[in-house]
């Protein structure tokens, strides 16, 4: 007994901490702006919240590219634009107000309001007309404008909360009717989730989760490995070492440079041709990159209905980017102006030193780019609609996730004309966007591909780079492989103790 006290005394507390109860530590590359329910397909907030303090109507089978009922038991679809729901009767927020109908068409006008900018909206309704009416407590009729026949889809990414959550503002405590309560979040440290033992579902087996964020991938990494933590998100493939606990898996992300396409020199198809002929993707790949990771031609990967399987990535050929160049500023282009790339810490492992080297690649061509790494807020500011008049060229890095397997997600937010990430003002693309998100089936999948032909092809709106991957190091007392579904949600409730 004494030599087993002794040991116990010298253990570092964090692994005392690790390896008692039923509580986990997850570190995160980066901390939450915000933790309101309407911005849960954000990755650095929905791997927080979603389907564990606020859950949706309807979730998505990740493997079986289907739908599975959540808080709604059952839908029909009664004509091309009307759906009728069913739900789950005797559930509860966590602030005791009852969840029914009215709840459900609160959370849908709170999502949908124009004064809450929020990406439920922006990504995935704005260019849908829905609405939402009782036909009884425990029944709610959706009623489209135009046809939506993947609505089941669609309400996946709507998240219910509490009817006592204002509208028209922003929320930083959530309340929803998920098997985990939001128990407090101090800025800058931590986010503590408990479990809720009156869920209306199976208990889990983790009773409280705390989650922290590091931007180096190797002091996660290591947070891990000495039991400080139990699991952390996007380690670099170099600190992924640990074959025991190191796990890849392939997620829905997919990297690429935007360009100010209306902003001179940019607004010169000849000048984005060359930024793309001038990055040597390939030599990223095994480095910087996962060798893992796939080349990307466009912004859905090949899980995606709508995804384009015809199209070729660039060739690395600097010379004849140079040739461009000099034959856009025969023509009158200031080929000379600075460009600014834009990048932001720890989007992906080794982000910073992927804009780094990309940046010299576009100097060696003659490009003069000015390189910028912008802080979450700043970067945000930059990444979403209104832009601002006076803004110089950019080079901006995204990262664009598509988990839910159809294009309408990416087209519209990306590419429509009134898409709040768009570049782009091209009314035969709008046209044939807004058609895709109509059709079924085979035609559907078909326009859809064209319409990422024209993006790439004809328009050359920006800068592919990579459908990519993720290393996630999962401690030795948790049982837990990571899917395609953590690029955006970690349910609590699948982990469990060894």
């Amino acid at each position: 007994m004494t030599v087993a006290l002794a040991a116990t005394i010298a253990m570092p507390a964090g692994i005392a901490m690790a390896e008692s109860g039923t509580s986990v530590t997850i570190v995160l590359p980066a901390g939450p702006d915000r933790l309101d329910p309407c911005e849960t397909p954000r990755s650095v907030i929905g791997r927080i919240i979603k389907q564990n303090v606020v859950e949706t109507l309807v979730e998505l089978d990740y493997d079986k590219h289907t739908t599975l009922p959540r808080l709604a038991e059952s839908w029909t679809q009664t004509s091309p634009t009307e759906w009728i729901f069913k739900l789950r009767q005797g559930v509860k927020f966590h602030d005791g107000a009852p969840f029914d109908a009215k709840s459900v068409i609160y959370s849908v006008e709170r999502t949908v309001d124009p004064k809450l900018t929020c990406i439920t909206r922006t990504k995935y309704f704005d260019g849908t007309d829905v609405t939402a009416s009782e036909v009884d407590p425990h029944t709610v009729k959706f009623t489209t404008k135009t046809p939506v026949p993947i609505l089941p889809t669609l309400l996946a990414q709507l998240a219910i909360s509490s009817p006592n959550t204002p509208k028209g503002e922003y929320t930083s405590k959530p309340v929803g009717t998920g098997p985990y309560r939001f128990d407090h979040w101090t800025q800058g440290e931590e986010v503590v989730l408990v479990r809720d033992d009156s869920y209306w579902g199976a208990k889990p087996t983790i009773d409280k989760a705390t989650y922290v964020w590091r931007s180096e991938s190797s002091v996660a990494a290591a947070m891990v490995e000495t039991g400080e933590a139990d699991l952390a998100f996007s380690i670099a493939p170099q600190d992924a070492t640990n074959t025991e606990t190191d796990k890849v898996y392939p997620n829905s992300d997919s990297a690429m440079f935007r360009l100010s396409v209306d902003i001179p020199p940019l607004n010169d198809v000849r000048v984005r041709k060359a930024i793309n002929l001038a990055i040597d993707r390939n030599a990223f790949l095994g480095s910087i990159i996962s060798d893992q990771a796939q080349l990307a031609m466009q912004q859905v990967g090949p899980s995606v209905l709508g995804f384009n399987p015809n199209l070729k990535p660039w060739k690395y050929d600097p010379e004849q980017a140079e040739a461009l160049l000099q034959e856009a500023k025969a023509d009158g282009v200031d080929v000379t102006r600075e460009i600014r790339m834009i990048g932001r810490p720890a989007m992906f492992a080794n982000s910073n030193e992927f804009v780094e080297a990309a940046a010299e690649m576009l100097r060696q061509v003659g490009f003069n780019i000015k390189l910028d790494n912008l802080e979450m807020s700043q970067w945000l500011q930059m990444a979403n609609k209104p832009f601002a008049a006076d803004r110089e060229p950019n080079i901006f890095l995204t990262m664009h996730d598509n988990n839910s397997g159809d294009a309408a997600f990416t087209a519209f937010f990306k590419y429509h004309s009134n898409g709040r990430q768009s570049e782009l003002h091209d009314p035969e693309l709008d046209a044939l966007i807004v058609e895709a998100g109509t059709e079924q089936g085979d035609k559907r999948a078909a326009t859809y591909q064209e319409v990422f032909r024209r993006i790439y092809e004809d328009k050359v709106a920006d800068v592919p780079l990579f459908h990519m991957v993720n290393y996630m190091r999962v401690g030795k007392r948790i049982d837990f492989s990571p899917t395609i579904a953590n690029a955006v949600e970690l349910q609590l409730a699948n982990l469990t103790l060894k």
